[in-house]
């Protein structure tokens, strides 16, 4: 099946549903384990400032930590938020969290399924 112009050039089919919509975005964040990840998602949610968490088990992080090369099996966190709720969120996450510097990770997304965006939409704050 041939690709159309939009799918060519990756611009969203549906730009008036999302620019008519709240501006979304995918967080990132690691945890420590499983539990920590879960509290963290849990909260977010029940905030309503993300609509969806998915918890990401097995993440092999390596990174500069005090000087020196560490590297740590975490959970990713991803978090799908609106613009609106992005500060919300990032305060939630560094007063909740663990780690004295948490990941805290915000990417725009370039193209969503219009239903899914319409969920995404109604499920945050």
């Amino acid at each position: 099946m041939p690709l159309d112009d939009a799918e060519r050039t990756l611009e969203p089919a549906h730009v008036k549903t999302m620019k008519a919509g709240k501006k979304v975005g995918i967080v990132l964040v690691t945890a420590p384990e499983m539990k920590t990840a879960r509290r963290l998602a849990r909260a977010a949610l029940e905030g309503r400032l993300a609509a969806c968490a998915n918890l990401v088990p097995g993440v092999e992080s390596h990174y500069w930590w005090q000087g020196r090369i560490s590297k740590a099996t975490e959970v990713l966190i991803v978090l799908k938020t609106t613009a609106g709720n992005l500060a919300a969120l990032e305060r939630l996450i560094v007063a909740e969290h663990p780690y004295d510097t948490p990941e805290f990770v915000a990417l725009p997304v370039a193209r969503v399924n219009h239903r899914y965006l319409s969920w995404w939409n109604q499920s945050v704050g």
